[in-house]
């Protein structure tokens, strides 16, 4: 929603100023549908040339995430670490075989049912259960496991920011789009260069809103959404990351307190829940 009242204000000062100088809007609503068919028209084009459709409907769905927001907030980073208390606990005391119920079916598990945020997200239970899979795997090298994490955490956020790339491109096309609309309509205004002056100067008004509209929409519009779209992935990947913080941890050979500390420490400032809040939570958690 701020990025909606950003982009109000956004429009009532560059508007509001334009009328406050004198500015008549005849000129422009009268260019609008025209320059904004060929301006918009090309970069959707553009867009569609450049990606593959799996990457269209993810961009068009990033739209939506702008609106919305990051999915994970504190009470998901307090459910996220009660879980992986449970799990590694369970795995320090029974043995990674105690494992198995819960990460072979974890849509059967009661353990992360008690979680039903968490265990709907496709993602994040995949994780879980891959990391601590290879866990149960008895490698004598943890760090090759820590490696594997790292670079899936990589490719991961590669993927989901393709999103806010192909904005940030669209972005960067839209000045350029607005001169070529702008170009075609000084090309018309040449053809009726015997016309008066008065409508000479209508007619090269009009031009300049392919200008002024692509520039608008490139740094009032695109590049903002690109860039808010940017800062909630990278967001959202810190909740991945505190997976492979205590899934690291435990494989370390730290205790069960100390692995889930060490994932509370890689939690967003903003939504880090305090250390007697957590201990609280898993003081509290009773799984059947």
């Amino acid at each position: 929603m701020t990025s909606i009242g950003g982009f109000v204000f956004l429009m009532a000062t560059v508007f509001g100023g334009y009328v406050l100088a004198g500015g008549h809007f005849d000129i422009i609503l009268h260019a609008l549908p025209f320059e904004g068919m060929q301006i918009g028209g090309a970069a959707i084009g553009a867009f569609i040339m450049s990606n593959s459709m799996h990457d269209v409907k993810h961009t068009l769905g990033g739209f939506g995430k702008i609106l919305k927001g990051a999915k994970y907030h504190k009470s998901d980073y307090m459910d996220l670490l009660s879980l992986l208390y449970f799990l590694v606990r369970l795995a320090q005391t029974k043995g990674p075989m105690a494992l198995e119920p819960h990460i072979e079916k974890p849509e059967e598990s009661a353990a992360f049912q008690k979680f039903p945020r968490l265990a709907a997200d496709h993602h994040a239970t995949s994780l879980i259960c891959d990391y601590l899979r290879m866990v149960g795997m008895n490698s004598d090298d943890s760090h090759q496991i820590e490696d594997i994490m790292s670079k899936e955490l990589k490719k991961i956020h590669h993927e989901e920011m393709h999103a806010s790339h192909a904005m940030q491109n669209i972005a960067d096309a839209l000045p350029a789009l607005g001169i070529v609309a702008a170009v075609l309509g000084v090309i018309k205004t040449m053809a009726s260069i015997n016309q008066p002056p008065a409508v000479l100067g209508g007619m090269i008004g009009g031009a300049l809103v392919g200008t002024f509209l692509g520039v608008l929409l490139a740094y009032g519009l695109m590049g903002p959404l690109a860039a808010r779209l940017k800062g909630i992935y990278d967001e959202e990947g810190k909740y991945f990351q505190v997976i492979a913080s205590v899934v690291v941890a435990h494989l370390h050979g730290n205790a069960p307190q100390v692995a889930v500390e060490t994932g509370r420490k890689a939690v967003p400032s903003n939504y880090m829940p305090s250390f007697l809040e957590l201990e609280q939570a898993l003081q509290d958690l009773q799984i059947a």
